[in-house]
């Protein structure tokens, strides 16, 4: 007992404020601070994104030059896909969620360790404002597209050394994330609390974490050597130097299709917490849940070809992609199908926080539907490079991943902030943005079959119709999101004091104050059940 005792006191010594004001934020340990840290900074950069992502679909409003030129879009285009993807997407629920609530969850006071946790934040601080230099900065801003492909990466005379530089640097922010989380599941989980009593967030943590330390180096290595090739002139991937442009599309594929699992098991963890509390009753198929995010990391990081069926890879090398990307379509299948399962016969409390899941998994499965589509090598050929893709990706990645942490946001906001935003308002802001992402993005399907390639900055007559239904789409998704933040900002500074359970959740973040006290738990919780067990009312 003495021996806790210390524990507990050296830990709230380690974690206790010493500074004042903004100090007190950027120099604290605390895990939940950091993790509300990388929310605010996501959300700034953001409203950053998304504002570009509207001038580019007011440009494709109408054919021919609109709000910019060609140069501009591209530059405008390169720097939205890399805020959206390396500064949002990819460290966006782990880093946000995964910090407040995974220890929570399973029942310890901090991460493994608190100094590289905030030291992580530091670096991914330091690499998004090296992305977002690199847009004003003189020579122009990177025209290369997020991907950086060669051989635009090594022959533009833009910044994207900046550009390059930046995302090699959020890298290592997600490793050293990856790291902690993994020694944090294995090392401080609760008495009684094996494998299969822990919640699932923390499963789709822990499978998250592995693919970004073991994938993120490859991407790392990769933008070195684009580096390395435009200041040494050393020949990696110019054929006028002896490389090879289709060995950075394999580098960087067998990276960044693994990072969409990074993106998207998060977010499958996040609305596994919701269906079981907004049914009140337990998770169907828990250890199939919980073993299925194992498979779909496993499989993930063998999948990266069928980026590249049209660049002559083998027969034999595409009929394997193709293959295994349909195989990899199961474990996510049997998620879907849990989830549906575990809504069916419960008591539905139908609250926002489950109106963004159900829209999760509407969304999802469109983008998973129209996945094989491209797995396919026959319809692949016909729809690669084409908005058919861009609908895809928007789909699994921002119907997915950002419905999912809209999700989240609702769910955890009353145990983050101690404070409970407007039911009604909520509501409205997600039906407004359903609808706005769905007549944002499902007409660049249709042209995208008839033709219309992605990326470009003009378009012939006949796409009109799809970009202007697109475009106001666009003006209604950020009227949705405007109202969704707007009512998070006044529940903030404003809202009623939220109970400790206004769900009626049984993991251990509802069995805590809110906002939870420094240290979590005044004495480490014992597990001594499975995890979702619901009482009946009348047992309660």
């Amino acid at each position: 007992m003495e021996s806790t005792q210390a524990t507990n006191h050296v830990s709230y010594l380690q974690h206790k404020p010493h500074k004042i004001g903004i100090l007190n934020w950027i120099l604290s340990t605390d895990h939940k601070r950091i993790g509300l840290l990388y929310l605010y900074s996501i959300m700034v950069f953001f409203i950053v994104a998304a504002f570009l992502g509207l001038l580019m679909r007011i440009e494709k409003f109408a054919p021919g030059e609109t709000i910019m030129d060609a140069q501009t879009y591209n530059g405008v285009f390169t720097v939205h896909g890399i805020i959206m993807i390396f500064i949002i997407v990819i460290p966006g629920l782990a880093a946000v969620f995964g910090n407040f609530f995974l220890p929570i969850l399973i029942g310890a006071k901090d991460v493994a360790f608190p100094k590289l946790n905030l030291f992580s934040w530091y670096i991914y601080i330091a690499g998004a404002i090296l992305a977002l230099i690199s847009q004003f900065a003189s020579g122009g801003a990177p025209d290369t597209g997020w991907t950086f492909y060669v051989p635009y990466s090594a022959d533009s005379s833009t910044n994207v050394i900046w550009a390059l530089t930046a995302a090699f640097i959020l890298g290592f922010s997600s490793i050293l994330t990856g790291l902690n989380f993994i020694v944090t599941i294995h090392r401080l989980r609760a008495p009684g609390m094996s494998w299969f009593r822990m919640p699932l967030f923390p499963w789709s943590i822990y499978a998250t974490s592995w693919i970004q330390v073991l994938a993120t180096p490859i991407v790392g290595i990769t933008l070195l050597m684009v580096i390395a090739e435009r200041t040494l002139n050393i020949g990696f991937f110019d054929p006028a130097l002896g490389g090879d442009p289709i060995l950075f599309q394999h580098l960087f594929w067998i990276y960044s299709h693994p990072a969409v699992y990074i993106m998207i098991l998060p977010a499958m963890g996040v609305v596994t917490e919701i269906f079981p509390t907004f049914s009140q009753k337990p998770i169907f198929g828990y250890s199939a849940i919980a073993l299925s995010s194992v498979a779909i990391a496993a499989v993930g990081y063998f999948v990266w070809g069928h980026h590249m069926f049209t660049t002559g890879i083998s027969y034999w090398s595409r009929w394997f992609f193709s293959f295994l990307t349909f195989i990899v379509a199961v474990p996510s299948a049997i998620k879907v199908f849990n989830w549906i399962s575990t809504m069916y016969g419960g008591s539905i409390d139908l609250k926002p926080p489950l109106l963004w899941a159900i829209g999760f998994i509407f969304l999802f499965m469109i983008g998973g539907l129209t996945g094989l589509v491209l797995g396919a090598l026959a319809t692949n050929v016909h729809v690669h490079d084409t908005t058919f893709v861009v609908a895809h990706f928007h789909y699994i990645i921002f119907g997915g991943m950002g419905f999912a942490f809209f999700a989240g946001l609702h769910y955890w906001f009353p145990k983050m902030f101690g404070k409970m935003y407007n039911i009604k308002l909520a509501n409205i802001s997600f039906i407004i943005t359903f609808i706005g992402f769905n007549v944002l993005y499902f007409p660049l399907f249709i042209i995208g079959l008839q033709g219309m390639p992605r990326r470009y900055f003009d378009y012939f007559p006949e796409y009109q119709y799809g970009h202007v239904i697109s475009t106001i789409g666009a003006f209604i998704l950020i009227i949705g999101i405007f109202i969704m933040l707007f009512n998070f900002f006044r529940g903030a500074r404003k809202g009623e004091i939220a109970p400790a359970n206004p769900w009626k959740g049984v993991t251990l973040d509802w069995q805590i104050e809110s906002p939870p006290t420094l240290l979590n738990f005044d004495e480490i919780p014992v597990i001594t059940e499975k995890p979702y067990t619901f009482k009946k009312e009348e047992e309660a």
